[in-house]
């Protein structure tokens, strides 16, 4: 059974993402196994499992070795197949040195693993313990080679060793509810409020492409929000927008629960 591809790609804002996630899933039906992907950022895999919604002969899956994960792998079987995390092979490494003096921050730790060889896609989440170094999410067949071949971060030397998935440090999620009464419903104005900067830095920042909607970028800052959206904002978080009531001088009472 062949799955429908046109009609699943239609409009995707991440096509050639959502094509291999359908070879996939077609490779899982032909073999009535389960087929895994490597590690999708945040917009893909909600564009993907979006897409997948619509089907009832393959179901999806996501995980990213803890439930919070950002990057995520994608596991698909046919609708009769139990599905559960334990199908997502995920391993950890934990990346240990000093950096008291000489502070390593998420993208650093990141370069050294694409510096050694890694691609982007073979890496999850990578979580920064402060003045210790960092813990990280890869595919399994990865992990051996980066006890071998990862040496240094920045200037610190470091040393690599695997890690079960139990012992992940992982930083609890910081939830803020806040209400903001604004002229418009613009994702501009919501935006700024929300994660408490100046319109117009919000407005460069939507025109830079660093703002998404419900995960696809959005590029207008007259944008209108409504309940249920969700507004991410590259680097600071998440931002849900709750119930919006209208206030007797026509402004909006606009109820914000910020993820960071």
């Amino acid at each position: 059974m062949d799955l429908p591809r046109d009609e699943l790609l239609k409009g995707a804002e991440f096509r050639d993402t959502l094509a291999r996630m359908i070879d996939l899933a077609d490779r899982a039906l032909q073999r009535w196994d389960t087929t895994v992907s490597d590690f999708l950022p945040p917009p893909e895999v909600e564009e993907v499992l979006g897409a997948f919604s619509r089907l009832t002969e393959v179901q999806v899956l996501a995980w990213g070795g803890y439930p919070q994960a950002e990057r995520q792998r994608l596991v698909f079987g046919h609708s009769s197949v139990l599905m559960e995390t334990a199908l997502v092979p995920i391993a950890a490494v934990e990346i240990r040195g000093n950096f008291l003096f000489d502070p390593a921050s998420h993208r650093d730790f990141l370069g050294a693993l694409l510096g050694v060889g890694l691609t982007r896609d073979k890496v999850g989440d990578v979580l920064v313990l402060k003045d210790r170094g960092a813990q990280v999410l890869v595919v399994p067949e990865v992990a051996p080679s980066l006890e071998l071949l990862l040496k240094s971060v920045r200037t610190v030397p470091v040393q690599v060793r695997s890690l079960s998935l139990e012992l992940l440090e992982v930083r609890a999620p910081q939830i803020k509810e806040l209400t903001t009464t604004e002229a418009s419903l613009r994702v501009d104005a919501v935006a700024s409020a929300g994660f408490g900067m100046s319109r117009s830095r919000m407005t460069d920042l939507i025109n830079s492409g660093d703002v998404r909607v419900n995960w696809r970028a959005v590029l207008q800052p007259s944008r209108v929000i409504k309940t249920g959206d969700l507004i991410a904002l590259k680097g600071k978080g998440r931002l849900e927008i709750g119930e919006i009531q209208t206030t007797q001088k026509g402004r909006f009472r606009i109820h914000l629960r910020r993820h960071s």
